[in-house]
């Protein structure tokens, strides 16, 4: 699947082909993601924490959110299901700041990635387009069981 940087909903394939997508939602004040997308998400969607799957160790010489070496990335993001060879839309609800973070992690390593464009929805507010959905067993792209520690967190 090719896509640009930027897709709406209406020029996404829908079904086994359709991407992966990727609730990021991370508040600078504090608030949890989790609980955002725990409130309601994208149906299908899988939560991927900017902190724990998106950046490396912080510290005095590298700063808050430094960038994970690639290997880590594969593997943090492959604990949620999500291959090297999937195609992943991402979105949050603060205009992509932290769901950009992802696409261009992805783009650079050469993976499809795009942001979901909430614009489409002619100024509906994402929140107001995600759902509560009932808890989805974790997924890896070769069919490979969770362990029970990454089902928890998932939960």
């Amino acid at each position: 699947m090719g896509f640009g940087p930027i897709v709406d909903t209406t020029s996404l394939a829908s079904g086994a082909d359709g991407p992966i997508f990727c609730d990021v939602r991370w508040y600078l004040d504090g608030r949890s993601g989790r609980d955002a997308y725990d409130t309601g998400h994208l149906p299908g969607a899988v939560f991927v924490d900017l902190e724990e799957h998106l950046t490396a160790k912080p510290g005095p010489e590298v700063g808050r959110h430094p960038l994970p070496d690639p290997d880590d990335l594969a593997r943090s993001l492959g604990s949620l299901g999500i291959g090297s060879d999937d195609p992943v839309v991402a979105y949050d609800d603060a205009g992509g700041m932290s769901a950009g973070r992802l696409v261009w992690m992805l783009r650079i390593l050469g993976q499809p990635a795009a942001l979901l464009d909430a614009a489409h929805h002619r100024g509906i507010p994402v929140a107001r387009l995600l759902r509560k959905v009932e808890a989805e067993e974790p997924r890896f792209a070769d069919g490979a069981a969770v362990e029970a520690h990454h089902a928890e967190k998932r939960s």
